[in-house]
């Protein structure tokens, strides 16, 4: 029956003389609540509610990372970001040639324009995948020949989350004249309600809002050229919105997209899906560059691993979609995540480590400043009870997480300790296991260890000296599991050659320790605080703190913060981050406040506040605050434009 339609298709193809045009209309930061087609009250977006109404609206599209350049990565090879080793937000590395489809699409004859973020986390030319990349170029550039079909991409930056990164509300704008009275929005369950969360939402919806003309731009250009009946359009967000626990969370918040596109009249053979159809199917940009290239009638090449859900090359739907995140700016915090659209699984490889560990772009919006006071705030029982949901993000995570999408689409209610669930838990926790090894995920490399050889690609060195990757996969598992009966076993890590696998080590015995079943400090662990690489040291000394030997391990840390440059400290400062949101080693800590913030910088102003009575405003300086205020005012332009 498949060979059967495939024929079908292609008997489709052949009848259509002319080859459509692909436009690809990208947005930032975007989760689908925020859109009135996905159900949002609050937000006017007629533009892109009426295209999903002659287009297909896809209700579970997801980006496979919750931040920027590693869903731009996997967009641009149709393969997961963590295969090449390009999942780490934001890092250049060497990859490996040919991995890139805009090459496919020219060679099937396409002019490709990308106007005009890269942002693909790689050494490689960006510019010369393109016909033309930057912030001229346009499906209507004159180099474009008569009647050569277009595949074009456009990259508006209006709801980027620079768009709210203004340390303060002095000085916003009134957004109730856009609708949006901030005091009457909707706020979703897991945002806690705050002045600032309830600006900073108002704000971003403006921003939604325009972004919605924006696309009216571009739907006028095409009939104004007499393009639109041979255009094919996608709408879509890079990943998950602005509000704290989106972006680079990996809850849906963070990677849940809005997406519809559009098919012509002449073009609705290539999908079985109909038009003003709201499709269930399970996408994400895994699939994207597989789906592009079948729907011009290029079969998609077997690297990659996405799967065309349109045109002849059509696959069967996917019965699961994975996610992953591996930083959070200086945070190295490997998750990887799962859904069948009803149950969604996350698994945490360092559990020690909250999720709101702070990072200096992201907590520039008041929002994020405001919920760091709530949680400050609510460290002490003398401050009365605090919503749990709002205090999780700032509390060490469960090692796995299990959500029911249906009755709890927030994720606040993890139900992985539920016996009555342990059957999908179980099926979640295996296809995870099974999909890092099939994708050949190198995400378990922290950034310190993950340049093996100059100007060769790491993926490239894995199969060139047939590195063990499945013993890197199981380090990583058993370590991120508080299981005493792995002592040993984490122990034996520390003696390995590879930095990567004694990391694991080490952070598994900081997770025993902080759960009370490491017992005394193992004398491996002691030496391990002197490692060469920081990532090993950091995560040695860390775990020496929580292991009773808490003077041995704190003054490799911040003798770290203080001499370590760039990439090296980071860390380090992670390490005292982790240790100052635990309010067993808070105390401790406070002894070495002077220190601490003699050190300098973001880091230190970080960890002060953290171990201090002073409040998150002071995160940034006045200079800060007066910068934001110009943000406050400024109201982005519709760009880029046809």
């Amino acid at each position: 029956m498949k060979r059967l339609m495939c024929i079908i298709l292609l008997i489709g193809c052949l009848v259509q003389a002319k080859q459509p045009n692909v436009l690809w209309l990208t947005f930032e930061d975007t989760s689908a609540y925020e859109f009135g087609c996905y159900g949002n009250p609050n937000v006017l977006t007629p533009t892109v509610d009426g295209l999903a109404k002659r287009g297909i609206q896809f209700m579970n599209a997801y980006s496979s990372a919750p931040y920027c350049s590693p869903a731009r990565s996997t967009l641009i090879t149709g393969c997961y970001a963590t295969t090449y080793g390009m999942d780490n937000h934001r890092h250049r590395w060497d990859t490996p040639a040919g991995i890139f489809y805009p090459e496919l699409m020219r060679k099937a004859g396409y002019y490709c324009t990308n106007n005009s973020k890269t942002d693909y986390n790689t050494t490689r030319n960006h510019k010369a995948m393109w016909n033309e990349c930057g912030g001229q170029a346009t499906y209507n550039s004159p180099k474009r020949k008569t009647d050569q079909p277009f595949f074009a991409v456009f990259n508006a930056n209006i709801t980027h989350m620079s768009r709210l990164t203004s340390v303060t509300l002095e000085g916003r704008r009134d957004f109730s004249k856009e609708g949006l009275d901030p005091a009457k929005l909707q706020l979703p369950p897991h945002i806690p309600d705050l002045k600032e969360t309830r600006s900073d939402y108002a704000f971003h919806l403006e921003g939604v809002q325009d972004v919605d003309k924006w696309v009216g731009l571009f739907l006028k250009d095409l009939e104004q050229r007499g393009l639109a009946d041979d255009t094919i359009i996608f709408v879509y967000s890079d990943h998950g919105g602005c509000q704290p626990r989106g972006k680079g969370f990996p809850f849906d918040s963070g990677l849940h997209v809005p997406m519809v596109v559009h098919l012509p009249k002449k073009y609705e053979y290539l999908s079985h899906m109909k038009p003003g159809m709201q499709s269930d199917r399970l996408v994400g940009f895994v699939d994207f560059a597989p789906t592009l290239l079948s729907l011009v009638g290029v079969e998609p090449p077997e690297f990659m691993q996405g799967k065309a859900f349109m045109g002849p090359y059509e696959t069967a739907p996917r019965t699961l979609q994975f996610a992953f995140r591996t930083n959070q700016e200086k945070h190295y915090d490997p998750c990887r995540a799962v859904t069948d659209g009803r149950w969604k699984y996350i698994r945490s490889y360092l559990p020690n480590k909250p999720f709101c560990l702070r990072n200096a772009f992201q907590w520039q919006m008041p929002s994020n400043l405001g919920w760091d006071q709530y949680a400050l705030d609510h460290r002490t029982p003398e401050a009365g009870p605090a919503n749990p949901a709002w205090m999780q993000p700032y509390q060490s995570k469960a090692p796995e997480m299990l959500f029911d999408l249906k009755v709890d689409p927030f994720e606040l209610n993890n139900l992985a300790d539920d016996s009555d669930y342990f059957q999908t838990l179980e099926k979640m926790r295996a296809a995870v296991s099974a999909h890092i090894r099939e994708s050949g995920d190198l995400g378990f490399f922290p950034p310190t260890t993950k340049v093996k050889q100059p100007g060769v690609a790491l993926y490239d060195w894995v199969r060139d000296t047939n590195y063990d990757l499945n013993r890197l996969h199981e380090a990583a598992e058993t370590a991120s599991v508080p299981d005493a009966g792995n002592r040993n076993i984490l122990i034996s890590y520390l003696g390995d050659v590879h930095p990567e696998v004694r990391f694991w080590g080490a952070s598994g015995l900081g997770l025993l320790a902080s759960q009370g079943l490491l017992g005394a400090c193992p004398a491996e662990l002691r030496t391990a605080v002197a490692d060469p690489d920081p990532a090993v040291a950091a995560a040695a000394a860390e775990a020496c703190c929580c292991a009773g030997a808490f003077p041995f391990g704190i003054d490799p840390l911040i003798q770290g913060l203080e001499t370590m440059k760039g990439e090296q400290k980071d860390p380090f400062y992670s390490a005292l981050e982790t240790l100052s949101w635990n309010p067993s080693m808070r105390e401790r800590l406070r002894d070495h406040l002077d220190r601490i913030v003699a050190a300098g910088g973001f880091p230190a102003r970080s960890l002060s506040i953290n171990l201090s009575n002073k409040p998150a405003g002071s995160l940034f300086n006045p200079q800060a605050r007066k910068k934001g205020i110009q943000v406050n005012k400024d109201r982005r332009k519709l760009n880029p434009t046809p």
